[in-house]
């Protein structure tokens, strides 16, 4: 898991670059005229059309044959906007038991479970805006599963083959409903500003579940660590949760699926949040008022 794939302006063109853990980078535009053929300028689509794969095999070729790494200086990723669309955002609910115990809910056994909207979906750095009709909103980091191929049926041990790659979120979310009654989650989560994932997407070489065992994910606020533990600390592990959501339903390529949160901070206008997740990324916001 070590090349990251992120939009950023290359020789004042919008590009997408891909980048080695040693700083190595390469273009997708460049990587277009090795391959001698014409590729989208966008993350979501290259996923859509299946081309990622091809994508890194030429990145490699081209650092195995010597070619110099772009010059992009320095990297920012606020206001970068990963995805230009996701086909579906489902997220694990009650993942992790300390979690489930800032609710006062028993963790089921089965994943507890939502569908959002992509009009939630904000650039790294934008925003997040605290609706009149929420007085407790809480913001949480998780680790976030990009599938790279329609998955149906999956099963666990074969889960893997689809997923891409892995993202960070944080999940927002309108708490006093969710607390009157849990059949409110699609509600106190469909509001405007109420997920931001990115702002890079870290692609798989081989890892499975155990691979991502030491991962952290760590929701901060304000400077300070609210919550933090590792992904082997999840019930349900990522082929887990790939098996039962693919489960007589399709998931299309750049399906986005949110793991589950270490636990989350209640968030108010002034605020800064923050999620880390080890390894794959960084995401930062204000919150104001709607």
């Amino acid at each position: 898991m070590n090349i990251k794939v992120y939009p950023h302006v290359v020789g004042q063109q919008q590009d997408i670059v891909l980048e080695d853990h040693d700083g190595y980078r390469a273009s997708v535009r460049q990587l277009s005229d090795v391959l001698n053929e014409t590729l989208p300028i966008d993350v979501a689509q290259l996923i859509s059309a299946q081309k990622m794969q091809r994508l890194s095999e030429a990145f490699r070729e081209q650092r195995a044959a010597g070619r110099e790494s772009i010059d992009i200086g320095t990297v920012s990723l606020r206001d970068s906007l990963l995805l230009s669309s996701i086909p579906q955002i489902w997220g694990v609910g009650l993942n992790f038991v300390a979690h489930a115990q800032d609710l006062e809910a028993t963790q089921p056994a089965f994943p507890g479970s939502y569908l959002r909207p992509y009009s939630c979906v904000i650039a790294n750095g934008d925003a997040i805006k605290i609706p009149a009709q929420s007085q407790r909103v809480t913001a949480e980091a998780e680790l976030g599963i990009v599938l790279g191929k329609d998955a149906k049926n999956v099963p666990a041990e074969y889960a893997f083959d689809y997923i891409l790659g892995f993202t960070t979120v944080i999940d927002m979310t309108a708490e006093d409903a969710i607390r009157e009654n849990l059949r409110y989650i699609p509600w106190s989560k469909g509001f405007d500003t109420f997920a931001s994932i990115g702002p890079s997407l870290v692609l798989r070489e081989g890892e499975q579940s155990k691979d991502l065992a030491d991962i952290r994910i760590t929701t901060y606020l304000n400077d300070e660590v609210v919550a933090r533990n590792t992904a082997s600390n999840m019930k349900h592990d990522p082929a887990k949760i790939v098996e039962y959501f693919s489960a007589g339903r399709t998931l299309p390529a750049g399906t986005v699926i949110a793991t589950g949160t270490p636990g989350a901070a209640v968030i108010k206008p002034g605020d800064t949040v923050r999620a880390e997740v080890a390894g794959v990324g960084v995401l930062e916001h204000p919150v104001e008022a709607a």
